[in-house]
């Protein structure tokens, strides 16, 4: 899973290497903070979050498999 939200999120950013994935278990389920360079931000989230929206959609697809809940935060 954290793979799947690195390659997404390097092909939206202006600056790959800035861009890292946490992962955070805790009482929700599994956390994943994206954290990207503070210039990318808007791109990683789109006009009115159409794009983080889109993201959560796709990670949370791929993790219907393991019957977990899982949940994708942006920080800069």
């Amino acid at each position: 899973m954290k793979e799947l939200i690195l390659v997404i999120a390097k092909a939206l950013v202006d600056y790959p290497e800035d861009v890292r994935v946490d992962v955070k278990e805790d009482d929700r389920g599994t956390v994943y903070l994206l954290s990207v360079n503070p210039d990318d931000v808007g791109k990683v989230i789109g006009k009115q979050g159409r794009i983080a929206k889109a993201l959560r959609t796709v990670v949370t697809s791929a993790a219907v498999k393991s019957q977990k809940r899982v949940m994708v935060d942006i920080i800069s």
